[in-house]
């Protein structure tokens, strides 16, 4: 494997999953959790905003499968689509159908096992909040075509990947609310900053085979871009706390968020793919403080 790679051999998923197992295990990203986190966390933020801050842990929990197991589902969607572009990217060319060690029928079979667990999940929350999980079944689909029509696929990225602010609040209150569009639109800016920086990794590559990102867009305006970004969402965010009637505790954390955001856009490098990476994971961080910010609105 190239030093650039994605794949770390030697890791858990070498030393405790049988080797049949482990191809399947890095189509569905289970040995990089830091989108699942992403993917989950917005759900966490709807639902405990729209309980007033108290916490609902079935509803967590239930997300959480939910997030793990459509993470993995839209991981194997985009590889399907981009095998021929990720044997063409250093990163990304030693991913299972990539490098030919899982093939099309296989990969399409666990994409179907994996949608029926998520299905299973989805089928425990109230109607509403199953329709609007139905609902952005397109967007994810689509997602990875994006990069090849325009230059904002991170958009898409985040509509897509904060759904789950909505079907959090939904499972909650029945109805999409203020609030909860508040959240969903607060969630895509924070996307656009985390996603753009990741971009950064792939920059030189995607020049070469034609692949559209931010990061290109923007270029060496990117750093001022990254601000705007997370300022909106912060301010977005601050916005649903007030709808929501959230109290001081609230924008005390979402202060701590914000102060990362600030870290981040100061001390990135972003001709440096190892910090790029090391931002974009911290993000974890930052979007465990706005979920605190919400349980104890």
């Amino acid at each position: 494997m190239s030093e650039a790679s994605d794949i770390r051999a030697g890791d858990w998923v070498d030393r405790f999953l049988p080797e049949a197992a482990r191809p399947y295990a890095r189509l569905a990203r289970l040995d990089r959790p830091i989108g699942t986190w992403l993917l989950l966390l917005p759900c966490w933020w709807g639902t405990a905003l729209a309980q007033g801050g108290a916490a609902r842990w079935d509803l967590f929990f239930l997300f959480a499968v939910g997030a793990l197991t459509m993470r993995g589902a839209g991981c194997v969607i985009n590889d399907l689509w981009d095998r021929d572009i990720d044997r063409r990217v250093a990163r990304t060319a030693d991913r299972p159908l990539a490098s030919g060690r899982i093939g099309v029928p296989a990969a399409l079979g666990f994409l179907v096992l994996l949608l029926l667990i998520g299905l299973g999940v989805l089928l425990q929350l109230n109607r509403q909040a199953i329709v609007t999980g139905v609902a952005v079944i397109g967007v994810v689909v689509l997602y990875p075509l994006a990069k090849r029509v325009t230059f904002w696929p991170q958009l898409v990225l985040g509509v897509a990947f904060n759904w789950g602010a909505l079907v959090g609040w939904v499972a909650v209150g029945g109805a999409i609310e203020t609030p909860a569009i508040l959240l969903y639109a607060a969630g895509i800016l924070w996307t656009l900053g985390y996603d753009t920086i990741y971009a950064h990794q792939d920059k030189a590559d995607d020049a070469e085979i034609g692949v559209k990102s931010t990061a290109l867009l923007l270029g060496r305006q990117t750093r001022p871009w990254l601000a705007g970004f997370y300022a909106g969402a912060v301010a977005l965010l601050a916005a649903s706390g007030i709808s929501a009637g959230a109290g001081w505790p609230f924008h005390a954390a979402l202060a701590a968020a914000a102060l990362h955001f600030v870290w981040q856009v100061a001390t990135i490098d972003l001709d440096d793919p190892k910090d790029c990476l090391a931002k974009f994971r911290s993000n974890r961080d930052a979007g465990l403080a706005i979920a605190i910010a919400c349980l104890i609105a």
